[in-house]
């Protein structure tokens, strides 16, 4: 017999809010008014992408997380920030809808993610993404630019490839299923050595569910690269290079450059996911970009260092 899961993981989707604001010693309010919305983003099949919007004011930023990840990996930043936002849950994470085709490119997800920036924020001054998120983010900004009027790309750029990555993409290609929720910590932390034990199982609490046998499971779309099939576009989450990382090539610089909007860059100074060389190919393609390394932080920089990232967000939206 199954030994049932310990009460320690039970789930409370908004009631970890106090761990965040305890552990970075936040003054936020440990009940701040959260909802999950849902969007149909493809009408024929009803499709739905999921949301967290966070107060009651018109959004000011949308945040767009990594594969692999979802929504709440902002949650510390948004309780930072305390200001009106919307965290979108990318197609195929979190409790948004997964394509039939598990076609996950920066292309179509951004077509889907501006349905859903359209319906519910699209007058937010700023859009943040994170590695996928933020080739995401480019891509909405070439394809639908009335809804981008500034870009922030979290620790990505097109230049990002398997070598540079290779550390998301052996924690990301790893197990499907864990026989317990320490066995599933512990391979985190060892791939999270930035991350502090409390940080990384809040995010396992968001991102995986217990089975009925007692196995814990990861919560987001890694069946996508059979479906996608060997003619996929590279940039697919499932083919080729996993989500986070791969599948950013240097074709797409040529929409990076073609982006219209006033632009930053934020880098981890501990994460080589994007180096100097990257860094270079932006400012030549973009001379009016903004660079901000932070100091301490990994690939995450949203789950490393959030209060340094929501400082960075602050002063940029007071500019915008």
């Amino acid at each position: 017999m199954t030994e049932p899961i310990d009460s320690t993981y039970d789930y409370d989707e908004f009631g970890l809010f106090h761990e965040n604001i305890a552990e970075f010693d936040l003054d936020a309010d440990p009940a701040p008014v959260v909802e999950r919305i849902e969007t149909v983003v493809d009408e024929a099949t009803g499709r739905t992408v999921s949301a967290l919007r966070w107060g009651a004011e018109p959004p000011q930023l949308v945040l767009i997380h990594g594969g692999a990840q979802n929504a709440h990996t902002w949650d510390t930043v948004a309780l930072a920030l305390g200001r009106p936002l919307l965290a979108i849950d990318l197609p195929g994470h979190g409790h948004s809808g997964w394509r039939a085709d598990g076609a996950y490119t920066p292309m179509n997800l951004a077509d889907d993610v501006a349905v859903v920036i359209a319906a519910h924020a699209p007058d937010a001054p700023v859009i943040v993404g994170m590695s996928l998120g933020g080739m995401t983010s480019m891509e909405l900004a070439v394809r639908h630019p009335g809804l981008v009027r500034s870009l922030i790309m979290v620790d990505v750029t097109p230049g990002v490839n398997a070598e540079k990555a290779k550390a998301v993409i052996d924690f990301v290609d790893g197990p499907q299923s864990f026989d317990s929720f320490e066995e599933l910590l512990a391979r985190t932390m060892q791939f999270n050595p930035t991350r502090s034990e409390s940080s990384l199982r809040r995010g396992i609490l968001h991102n995986a569910a217990p089975s009925a046998d007692g196995s814990w499971q990861w919560r987001y779309d890694r069946g996508s690269r059979a479906r996608a099939g060997a003619t996929a576009h590279p940039n697919a989450v499932g083919s080729g290079p996993p989500p986070e990382v791969a599948a950013v090539m240097s074709p797409l610089w040529d929409d990076f450059g073609a982006v219209a909007c006033p632009l930053m860059l934020v880098r981890g100074s501990l994460s080589p996911v994007v180096d100097d060389d990257d860094e270079a190919e932006a400012r030549r393609r973009q001379p009016a970009i903004e660079v901000h390394m932070v100091d301490g932080a990994g690939h995450s920089v949203q789950g490393d260092r959030p209060v340094e990232l929501a400082a960075l967000l602050t002063d940029w939206l007071a500019r915008r």
